[in-house]
């Protein structure tokens, strides 16, 4: 059985495995990892749900919520979200991101919006809508 809970501090070497897994355009650092695992534990605005099985944590989403102008009120963005390749397409990623939406509306959130380049299959079969290009530009390395 699968179960979805708030990120505690004794889950970040999981996580921390998940994450090294997710990342393409950079390496995910330990030191830094650490760093940004702790903060994010800590912030109001900063949500990290984790899925586990019953032996281990599987999957996590993070996100943030912030103010905005144009929504006219806050919007809560999902950086990241990551499900062992063993537990894909069993519904674990629906159901992190819907326990995301959770978390964003219980803050009065006007939307979820996400960028993404491998899973517009999957983003819009949970009812997502494709919205808008994603530019970035590095400021440090």
């Amino acid at each position: 059985m699968i179960t979805l809970r708030r990120a505690l501090p004794e889950d970040e070497e999981a996580v921390f495995m998940l994450a090294r897994d997710l990342a393409t355009s950079f390496q995910v650092e330990r030191a830094a990892f650490s760093r940004t695992y702790l903060r994010a534990l800590a912030s109001n605005d900063t949500c990290l749900i984790v899925a586990r099985d019953p032996e281990a944590v599987i999957g996590y989403v993070l996100g943030m919520a912030h103010a905005t102008f144009y929504a006219n009120g806050d919007v809560a963005w999902v950086e990241e979200i990551m499900v062992k390749p063993d537990f894909r397409k069993k519904g674990v990623g629906k159901s992190l991101m819907k326990e995301f939406e959770v978390w964003a509306a219980s803050r009065e959130c006007r939307l979820v919006a996400l960028a993404t380049r491998r899973a517009s299959d999957f983003y819009q079969a949970i009812g997502y809508a494709e919205s808008a290009t994603y530019f970035k530009k590095v400021l440090a390395t």
